[in-house]
């Protein structure tokens, strides 16, 4: 059994006593005097700690005495690593039994930010957050080795910079600089304590400050834990609520028209999407509308939402197509972001003379099966997606006459684009043959048919776009 750190305590009035670690073995060995909890605070601590005993630490030191002043801020900011506190609570309340266990001026607590390969300076007694390159000065060397390094002369010692002194005024003499590093050896953040306030950091100061840290990567670990849950519960709830307000816009059931099967449904990628469909009786004909806004979620949602508000209100006030597509192309492209955009088909029928009239601002492609050919008419769009640009004239609407067995077949590009692990597109290829094979079937077989194809094409891959199908279809004669 090898132990990795032995150190000694005294209180006024009590018998000395001492405790060693061993990594072979969770048993904590020991006399505990006076302070029978100490031996579960170290022995709970130090599994996260790194060996106490580097290159970069003497152990020649006769080990200090702790009293009861040093050890109560250690007892007590273990307790509070079970408490609600923010991260910049917690880590505040690290460097202060820092600077008092360790009788330092100063203490500061950097993160590591994996992705941009920076430190950030989170906590500092009285200095302002800063960023620096990972691997700069002494911090980022710490960060880079993993390893405790001691200066006793920070002036004297390369590695230091002194930029921050000059910045505010202040003069570093000797520090200690610690690694944080979590339960699943990842780093994520260093720990520096700035000039004792009498003399300089000796080996069991930098033993004591290694616990400390230790303290301080379990709080990181719970904190940033903590907030990250909240924050993805927080996120979950705004989604929900986007949601209902989303679904709560689409056809609560399947208006009837005379002569027609029409159907429609919505599969979002996330708890919401970008998609969106519109079937609706108006004066001016059966409204269909697909709809597909940039990315998925939240932001997309409310887009084709707006859009979708706008549209119904425009037709209601007896705008006729061509009126509406451009007042709320011009609208939206107003006030949505500018890498916000809605590709969108909007289109009119007129169910007594069997003619559809509309636009489509990017929707692509656009789908017509005509039942006399057997074969599949694509379409182009009329416009740019709309909230692109304002538009200053815009094309003449496409016609298409219904005849008997024809089909409208509208589809969000995230079943064309569909990806199965051998990253193959579903396509249109395998769309146009579902709808002539079963062109016959009522338009809701169809759509399940298309989505049940969709699925067992894709495998087990996951679904990343919102997948939306808007069927009409004449029906054939008897």
């Amino acid at each position: 059994m090898r132990a990795i750190a032995s150190l000694s305590f005294s209180k006024a009035g009590s018998t000395n006593f001492c405790w060693k670690r061993s990594w072979n073995s969770s048993r904590l060995i020991g006399h505990f005097g006076a302070c029978p909890v100490l031996g579960f605070v170290m022995g709970n601590i130090l599994p996260y700690s790194w060996n106490l005993h580097t290159p970069a630490m003497s152990t020649t030191s006769a080990p200090r005495a702790l009293s009861a002043q040093d050890l109560e801020p250690i007892l007590a900011l273990t307790g509070k690593l079970a408490a609600p506190f923010d991260l910049t609570t917690m880590l505040r309340e690290v460097v202060a039994a820092a600077k008092q266990v360790l009788d330092a001026e100063r203490g500061t607590v950097w993160l590591y930010d994996p992705k941009a390969d920076e430190l950030i300076l989170e906590v500092a007694t009285d200095i302002a957050p800063i960023r620096i390159p990972a691997g700069t000065g002494l911090v980022g060397t710490c960060a880079r080795n993993r390893q405790p390094i001691n200066v006793r002369d920070c002036y004297a010692d390369p590695r230091f910079d002194p930029g921050m002194d000059k910045r505010y005024g202040f003069r570093t003499r000797c520090m200690l600089t610690l690694p944080l590093v979590d339960h699943k050896n990842v780093l994520v953040g260093v720990m520096q304590v700035l000039n004792k306030k009498h003399g300089v950091f000796e080996a069991e100061d930098e033993a004591l400050a290694t616990v400390l840290a230790a303290q301080c990567a379990v709080a990181l670990q719970r904190v940033r834990m903590t907030e990250s849950l909240i924050e993805g519960e927080k996120m979950r709830q705004q989604l929900e609520m986007a949601r209902v307000v989303q679904m709560s816009t689409l056809p609560a059931t399947m208006p009837s028209v005379p002569g027609y099967e029409v159907y429609g449904t919505f599969r979002p990628a996330d708890l919401t999407g970008g998609d969106t469909f519109d079937l609706a009786l108006l004066e001016q004909g059966l409204l269909v509308v697909l709809g597909d806004a940039t990315g998925h979620g939240i932001a997309p949602a409310l887009s084709v939402t707006q859009m979708q508000a706008m549209l119904r209100m425009a037709f209601r006030m007896g705008a006729d197509l061509e009126t509406a597509f451009t007042q709320v192309n011009n609208q939206l492209s107003g006030f949505l972001a500018e890498d916000r955009f809605i590709t969108a088909f909007i289109g009119l029928l007129d169910a007594a003379a069997h003619r559809l009239r509309f636009h489509s601002g990017g929707q692509a492609p656009i789908l017509f099966y005509d039942a006399a050919r057997g074969a599949c008419t694509h379409y182009k769009p009329t416009s740019f997606p709309l909230a692109a640009m304002p538009i200053t004239q815009l094309k003449s609407a496409v016609t298409v006459e219904m005849r008997p067995g024809d089909i409208l077949v509208l589809l969000s590009d995230g079943i064309y684009e569909y990806r199965d692990a051998r990253n193959q597109e579903f396509g249109e290829g395998r769309v146009e043959e579902i709808v002539r094979a079963n062109c016959a079937r009522p338009v809701a077989e169809l759509s399940a048919i298309l989505l049940e194809a969709v699925q067992a094409f894709a495998g087990n891959a996951m679904q990343e776009d919102d997948m939306t199908v808007v069927l009409l279809k004449r029906k054939a004669l008897s």
